[in-house]
């Protein structure tokens, strides 16, 4: 009988030992779904049984952050060993911090010690207390907090503080002086152990240090060079914020192919008078050379007026004032919206269908539900706001069109969904998109205004990376004349109209400098059939020829007018011993491009300076010009760069250290070899991050779609925070121009 008994109190053990497990799994699994105490999802239950009967003998709940078992949760029990364990039942639950064996605790000790009695389960309130403690221990796994660290020595904190500074001052005002006294980065300087910042510090004596100590390295630079080029970049407005803000940077180009930064202009208000840029490009010159103008042989800038060049170099007959090649570029694309048919019709259609898409709920349905076909592409297509702002910002326009060839395939499904019809029959313009929609002819002036565009921008983006001298001018357009002509071939598109404009813009940025660099340059020798290396004047037209001879002697003085051009003669019949021409010519590829690239760039000018000495007239015409740069690119400034100026109003002493921060930053961006704004950078980031090959130019595009939304999120993490700590002011730079 005893047997008997013994045998249906273990059977209900094992019953009771299994509901309770199966208790376990399905609160867990609630939990899991979100429908219980998050803790769960962090305790396994286990099912230990007997090795001997196989049968149920206790269960217990694993942690998974930390490997360990906590005390089983069922066994059988008297009343007075349940109350024991009620007490027990106050200690920790096992985690990371208080580990246990699995076969700590075994069920059938209990049975030695009790007479069989009616089996009771943990699971009332009396797990509340190490289910609490459990909580606990997850949290500080989750987010450890550790001591902050040992205060640093004097020379440690020191030391880091001018890395912070670097860091800080070459930044280029992507990070504002007020962020430097957020709690949170307060808190991160506290936790590695250095002392509170000093924003009056950084902004007054370091930044005095640095700016002189960057001002003594340019100037001595600059008056070891035997002349020199001004660069001005930043006349044409930015496509950041305000547009009537924007600060004209100077750089100078020296000989031996460096650059160093000269000083930043900050300009505010619509359209720069002439006379005004004239007088700050002279004080410019003035500033650098003092009396000694005749070392500043030319400037090249970003074609504020082309009459504001040539005054000053009327006013000084050594100087060869040129504009930017890359600017000419991007004007010859608004010359070929302007001007030809194509664009116009392709534009017009364009937004049509855009707006349709964008303002019809309806259609704008179908849009997304075609997107999850598998086209990573946005949720609107971009759209200008008006046919006046494509011809300033041809941005938007290249969007517009990127926009609509991504979605082509998208489209064509829409017009032949069946909602798309039932709006058709409502909306006459409605069928007319559609109709443009399915007509090829369409897609095929799409395509071919976005091919000779990009083709452009492609070119515009090469002359921006390696910023050609003024010699490969002539080279660069005829490379743009062939690349047109196959475009006009393979798109079945008259040649006349669209050479017509390519002329035009070739004769509003053409300079007699280009023919004569061309000229002089012995990497454009042409080998002819007795085996000299001859200039290639039979490359130039009549009106170019005459052109090197006006140049020429216009760059020496009257005295020497005369000898310049019999030189020239000679230089033109003699030309270059071969095996100079030869050295000069070779090539290697460049590892970062794979292109084939002039292995010295600085040889030609130096073949003039050695080898060709008996040209004493026309070698110092040469060694000026060839080493003249054709763009004005220099270092592309954040629109935070701007706001240091904006926010100083008519503080003269805030801008003067405005000043000083823009210098440092610039200076150490050219000893980095770094030209590249922080919103680039950003861009090639998220691009990477998600895995998309184009990124699309800042000068033309602007932020990509990707971009734009990780920007979203970010200002709303940004604004989350704000509502988190109740700081809800703007980046203010006050300490700037505050203790001036």
């Amino acid at each position: 009988m005893d047997n008997a008994n013994s045998v249906s109190i273990e059977a209900c053990e094992d019953v009771a030992v299994n509901k309770r497990y199966e208790g376990l799994v399905t609160v867990r699994t609630k939990a899991v779904k979100g429908k219980g105490a998050w803790y769960w999802a962090h305790l396994e239950p286990i099912l230990i049984r007997n090795p001997e009967t196989n049968t149920p003998k206790a269960v217990k709940l694993k942690c998974t952050l930390c490997d360990s078992a906590a005390t089983p949760l069922a066994s059988p029990s008297s009343r007075q060993n349940h109350r024991k364990r009620s007490s027990q039942s106050q200690q920790p639950v096992a985690t990371s911090l208080d580990v246990y064996p699995l076969n700590m605790v075994d069920s059938s000790r209990f049975n030695n010690e009790m007479s069989p009695k009616p089996l009771v389960l943990s699971g009332g309130k009396e797990d509340f207390g190490p289910l609490a403690l459990l909580e606990n221990s997850v949290k500080k796994l989750k987010s450890p907090k550790s001591s902050p660290c040992p205060a640093l020595s004097k020379d440690q904190v020191n030391t880091a503080f001018d890395f912070l500074a670097d860091w800080f001052y070459e930044s280029c005002g992507s990070v504002s002086f007020s962020n430097l006294e957020h709690p949170k980065f307060r808190a991160f300087l506290n936790q590695v152990g250095m002392p509170p910042l000093s924003t009056r510090e950084l902004s007054t004596g370091r930044l005095d240090s640095k700016f002189e100590e960057a001002r003594m390295g340019t100037e001595a630079k600059i008056r070891d060079a035997a002349f020199f080029q001004v660069a001005s970049d930043g006349w044409k407005s930015n496509n950041y914020g305000n547009v009537n803000q924007r600060v004209v940077k100077f750089m100078v180009n020296l000989p031996n192919g460096t650059r160093v930064f000269q000083k930043a202009v900050y300009v505010d208000g619509g359209i720069v008078p002439s006379q005004y840029a004239e007088e700050v490009l002279w004080e410019t010159v003035r500033g650098i050379c003092g009396d000694d103008k005749q070392r500043c042989v030319g400037i090249v800038a970003d074609k504020y007026k082309a009459k504001t060049l040539r005054n000053l170099e009327f006013q000084s007959h050594w100087m060869v004032n040129l504009s930017c090649q890359l600017q000419g570029f991007f004007s010859l694309i608004k010359d070929f919206y302007r001007e030809l048919p194509l664009f116009r019709t392709v534009s017009d259609s364009c937004m049509k269908i855009a707006n349709l898409i964008n303002s019809t709920q309806q259609i704008r349905n179908s849009f997304h539900k075609f997107r999850l076909q598998g086209l990573d592409i946005a949720g609107f297509i971009r759209v200008p706001s008006s046919k006046c702002d494509i011809s300033k910002n041809l941005g938007s326009f290249i969007a517009m069109l990127d926009d609509l060839l991504r979605c082509s395939r998208i489209l064509h499904l829409i017009v032949l969904d069946e909602s798309y019809k039932a709006v058709c029959s409502a909306d006459h313009s409605a069928r007319e998109t559609g109709n443009v929609i399915q007509d090829v002819g369409f897609w095929n002036d799409v395509e071919a205004a976005h091919s000779l565009v990009k083709m452009i921008m492609g070119m515009a983006e090469e002359i921006e990376a390696d910023r050609p001298l003024v010699g490969h001018c002539l080279p660069l357009w005829n490379e743009l004349r062939s690349k047109v002509k196959n475009w006009c071939v393979k798109y079945n598109f008259p040649e006349g109209p669209v050479e017509k404009i390519v002329e035009r813009r070739f004769k509003k940025n053409y300079h007699p400098a280009w023919a004569a660099a061309f000229i002089l340059d012995p990497l454009y020798l042409i080998r002819d059939a007795s085996g000299k290396y001859l200039p290639p004047f039979k490359c130039l037209t009549q009106e170019q020829e005459k052109d090197v001879d006006k140049l020429v002697t216009r760059l020496v003085s009257k005295d020497e007018a005369h000898i310049a051009l019999m030189e020239l003669m000679k230089w033109r019949s003699e030309g270059l011993d071969p095996l100079y021409a030869q050295a000069v010519q070779i090539k290697q590829r460049d590892t970062v491009t794979g292109k084939m690239k002039i292995a010295n760039p600085q040889s030609s000018r130096l073949v003039w300076e050695t080898c060709l000495k008996e040209f004493k007239s026309l070698g110092k015409v040469a060694v000026r010009l060839l080493f003249l740069h054709a763009t004005s690119c220099g270092i592309k400034c954040d629109w935070s760069f701007t706001r240091w100026f904006c926010g100083q109003g008519q503080s003269r002493s805030g801008l003067e250290r405005a000043q000083k921060l823009v210098f440092v930053a610039a200076h150490a961006k050219l000893e980095r070899r770094d030209f590249s704004s922080g919103e680039e950078k950003d861009v090639e980031l998220f691009d990477h991050m998600s895995g998309e090959d184009e990124m699309l130019n800042e000068h033309v595009d602007g932020y990509s779609w990707w971009w734009s939304c990780n920007f979203h999120a970010l200002h709303l993490l940004r604004a989350r925070t704000a509502l988190g700590t109740g700081d809800f002011g703007g980046e203010t730079d006050e300490a700037v121009g505050k203790d001036g």
